[in-house]
């Protein structure tokens, strides 16, 4: 059973209701790809909201204060970088999420000491024992 179920919930709930935004035209072009892009031009109907479709992206269509930053399981997305950043996290409602920039060399101390402390990792890339998974 995830943690903040009912938050998790809720955002479901919510985007539900959100239409889906896609770029303007992107139906006519098929140069043009669907995700999002604001309209910019002077005489844009869309962007003067001149027009009722697609839906124009605003704040009001935001999700519940609560449930931001959640991760699918429930837990929060924190980044870790080094041992430490990984003690200021509680593993009952904490997720981790390795930087970029992590080497397997430390990624293999900080995820052994995440499996003994029992953290939630989301992009793990390596075992325990230190072999490429």
């Amino acid at each position: 059973m995830p943690i903040n179920k009912e938050a998790l919930e809720l955002r479901k709930k919510v985007s539900e209701h959100r239409p889906e935004f896609v770029r303007q035209e992107s139906w006519r072009y098929s140069k043009l790809a669907k995700s999002w892009r604001k309209p910019k031009g002077m005489d844009n109907h869309q962007r003067k909201q001149k027009k009722g479709w697609p839906a124009l992206v605003r704040v009001g269509y935001g999700g519940p204060k609560i449930a931001r930053g959640l991760h699918p399981s429930g837990f929060t997305d924190n980044l870790v970088y080094n041992l430490r950043d990984l003690e200021k996290l509680d593993p009952k409602k904490d997720g981790i999420r390795f930087g970029h920039g992590v080497g397997t060399k430390k990624r293999t101390e900080i995820i052994t000491k995440a499996i003994e402390k029992n953290f939630k990792v989301f992009n793990a890339r390596v075992s325990a024992s230190g072999s490429k998974s």
